[in-house]
């Protein structure tokens, strides 16, 4: 009788988790098949993207970094850690605010140059006209998508996204507050 192998299964969950070897790179690495590798996964409920993970601990060197450069104590209390992080936020707005402005005003400068050759009408340079000014509407909405977004301007819900999302909610099991009227519009009084 063949003595069976003993398998290092934290080392083959930690090389799954990672998610950078095909499943039959880890088989083979470990010697067993590609079947006995899914089946354990699936067993015991491996999780295959750590991207969750690594952005979290990214985010968490990027928040060390910057106090770290801004405060330069051993021990930085709660409130020069929030200091020095809100401070970084505000200087990236402040920079996205700056390039957008940036590229609002060379659209505004394309765009006058489009309505210059617009006064020629000329039908050899309408396509490229149209081409031209298609481009620029595409760059001006996502330059005023962004500058909203660095500017923190939201759109209100309307009424009607409202009863969509209260009525999602009912289906969902969610309780939905309905008002009733007492007024009955049947009479015929």
């Amino acid at each position: 009788m063949a003595e069976r192998k003993q398998v290092d299964w934290e080392s083959v969950e930690r090389d799954y988790s990672a998610g950078l070897l095909s499943l039959r790179e880890i088989a083979d690495k470990y010697g067993v098949s590609e079947g006995l590798v899914r089946r354990k996964a699936i067993q015991n409920e491996w999780n295959r993207d750590l991207s969750k993970k690594i952005q979290d601990k990214a985010d968490s060197l990027v928040r060390k970094e910057s106090v770290r450069s801004s405060v330069r104590t051993e021990k930085a209390s709660e409130k020069e850690v929030i200091e020095a992080n809100a401070q970084a936020i505000v200087n990236v707005k402040l920079s996205h605010r700056t390039s957008i402005k940036k590229v609002n005003s060379l659209v505004e400068s394309l765009l006058d140059e489009i309505e210059t050759l617009n006064k020629d009408k000329s039908v050899e340079n309408l396509p490229m006209r149209v081409d031209v000014t298609k481009k620029l509407m595409d760059t001006l909405k996502t330059s005023i998508d962004k500058e909203r977004q660095a500017f923190g301007i939201v759109d209100a819900p309307t009424p009607t996204e409202n009863a969509i999302t209260d009525l999602l909610k009912a289906c969902q099991g969610n309780s939905i507050a309905i008002a009733s009227s007492h007024t009955d519009f049947d009479d015929d009084e």
